[in-house]
């Protein structure tokens, strides 16, 4: 695998009683790049993450994470190896604040479940950073507000600064748009522009004006498949993707 190359399937199947959700899938994920993963509904990419990040096993082939084989290790094991999914293992505890929700984060980094029995003195010391993830994100006013009480954008933000948490090298982002104010949309793309400056994001997003404005490389799937790749010039103007979203409904 190419040194650039730090996510890679080859032949990625995932078949459900003889229906074939994903459907010989290669993808390569360049180290450094917003990657994104569109498509019209049904066409695989939510059963493409889950296989990624190990939350389904594949029916066939590979996974390989910097060279290394994955496809059969654990999703805990692939966390700890620094592919990260946003918006699943980051979920918000909403009768905590929002400090005490990345804290927590931090005690899943250091892999101390024994942490939840100390005392809240101890558990202070991971204040600094905590703050500074929250800051990060643009929540240093917001640390001490239950994370039940923030705004849906500002929860989408907080999911961010939980998974940041674990130091991720690869953040997977599962549709970080979804359900969101036009207001908290530009805000939350610039926080994802920010966040990928030292590390590697794939994406699935419906909202095809923040798909042109931060990919550097989008695969679009259509029933399972693999039907375009390249920036969002060339699959914005290739006649099957058009197709493929007009024929359901879509512009």
């Amino acid at each position: 695998m190419a040194d650039d190359i730090v996510l890679q399937t080859a032949g990625l199947t995932k078949e459900f009683r003889g229906f074939i959700a994903v459907n010989g899938v290669d993808l390569k994920v360049r180290r450094g790049t917003i990657h994104a993963l569109i498509g019209p509904n049904g066409a695989g990419k939510t059963t493409c993450f889950n296989l990624l990040t190990k939350f389904l096993t594949p029916t066939r082939g590979t996974i390989l994470y910097k060279g290394e084989d994955i496809t059969k290790t654990s999703p805990a094991d692939v966390a700890r190896k620094g592919l990260v999914r946003s918006f699943q293992i980051s979920a918000v505890f909403p009768h905590l604040t929002a400090l005490e929700n990345v804290r927590i984060a931090l005690q899943r980094k250091r892999g101390d479940s024994f942490d939840f029995w100390r005392s809240e003195a101890t558990l202070r010391d991971l204040d600094d950073r905590a703050l500074d993830l929250l800051e990060a994100v643009g929540l240093g006013d917001f640390a001490t507000t239950l994370a039940g009480e923030l705004s849906y954008g500002r929860k989408r933000s907080l999911e961010i600064a939980t998974t940041l948490a674990l130091d991720p090298e690869v953040m997977l982002l599962d549709e970080p748009m979804a359900g969101m104010a036009h207001e908290d949309v530009g805000r939350i793309a610039a926080l994802i522009a920010r966040v990928a400056e030292n590390r590697t994001i794939l994406m699935v997003e419906h909202n095809l004006s923040v798909v042109a404005d931060l990919s550097d490389v989008i695969t679009v799937l259509a029933r399972g498949r693999v039907l375009a790749e390249g920036d969002y010039d060339t699959v914005s103007k290739d006649e099957r993707v058009i197709e493929a979203y007009i024929g359901v409904g879509h512009a």
